[in-house]
């Protein structure tokens, strides 16, 4: 029998409490439900007003994933959904959730899934409110070398006036995100590929801006392209479908300084019990992104 609970006034019918998700760590679909409840106060801000694309992994982060933007079938009445244009090409709309409490987040996160949202709001589609650097290594280059790039990046970023902020992607690299007062998305985007390009030119032999697999052997792959509007970027405090649990947790300037100098120190590949804890620790260390403290216009505009 599927157990039926109440969060908030709402009716859930949670599903396979037990099924392991996670062979490696033995993590069960349970304890994915528990690690999203306990970090629902700061994963909610980064959630609200979003459109949601899910990366469903219903069989494990083992199994099948598959994306899906489209509200999904047997959606209660009481989830909200934005109808928001598909391009800024595209005339036609498409409905999507957006999960904005606690009874819509755990029900998402009982279909198994990551969550990734746009650098924009469901209200102004297309118009950015944060920039978005995905910093991913090409194998040799690992983490440390993602962390020498963040520094090398945030401080252009300042010198633009702009205030960075770190997590670690979840996978192998970093996410860089910055909040903005709100932007065109296509000039959000020339601007960070402008950041990629000066980068690469500072340092070529570490860093790459184009995508081409060729060119990425032991360099930091600059990806600027999250933020066109068409794209979304793991959300804070999401889940990945890993071999290990691992979420896309927000660091201090200070572990990215520091495992920069030695990727051997633990701490920046963050699982689910870590980042519950960091929580309680740090409170919400990419607040900035939802309270607009530290949102500067784009450089230029």
């Amino acid at each position: 029998m599927t157990p039926i609970t109440h969060v908030e006034g709402r009716r859930l019918a949670l599903s396979n409490l037990d099924k392991i998700l996670y062979p490696a760590t033995g993590f069960t679909k349970g304890e994915v439900l528990h690690y999203y409840a306990s970090v629902a106060p700061v994963l909610l801000p980064h959630l609200r007003d979003r459109p949601l694309s899910f990366l469903r992994y219903p069989d494990g982060a083992e199994g099948e994933t598959f994306f899906a933007k489209n509200v999904p079938p047997g959606t209660p009445d009481w989830v909200r959904v934005a109808t928001v244009p598909r391009s800024a090409r595209d005339t036609t709309s498409a409905r999507q959730v957006v999960v904005d409490d606690l009874p819509s987040l755990m029900w998402a996160a009982n279909l198994v899934t990551e969550f990734h949202t746009p650098q924009w709001r469901a209200e102004a589609p297309a118009v950015a409110d944060r920039l978005v650097l995905d910093l991913d290594p090409g194998e040799p280059a690992g983490i440390a070398e993602c962390c020498e790039v963040a520094l090398m990046l945030r401080e252009r970023l300042a010198a633009g006036g702009l205030t960075a902020f770190a997590k670690t992607s979840g996978s192998k690299g970093l996410h860089l995100l910055v909040p903005l007062t709100g932007a065109p998305s296509r000039e959000v985007t020339a601007y960070a590929k402008e950041l990629a390009v000066a980068a690469e030119q500072t340092a070529p032999e570490l860093v790459v801006h184009r995508m081409a697999k060729r060119l990425r052997g032991g360099k930091v792959f600059v990806d600027f392209s999250q933020n066109s509007a068409s794209k979304t970027t793991a959300t804070p405090y999401t889940l990945r479908a890993r071999p290990h649990p691992t979420v896309s947790a927000p660091l201090t300037w200070e572990e990215v300084a520091t495992r920069g100098e030695d990727d051997r120190l633990p701490g920046l590949r963050i699982e689910a019990d870590e980042a519950a804890s960091r929580v309680e620790r740090y409170g919400d260390l990419l607040a900035p992104l939802v309270t607009g403290e530290a949102a500067a216009p784009l450089p230029g505009s």
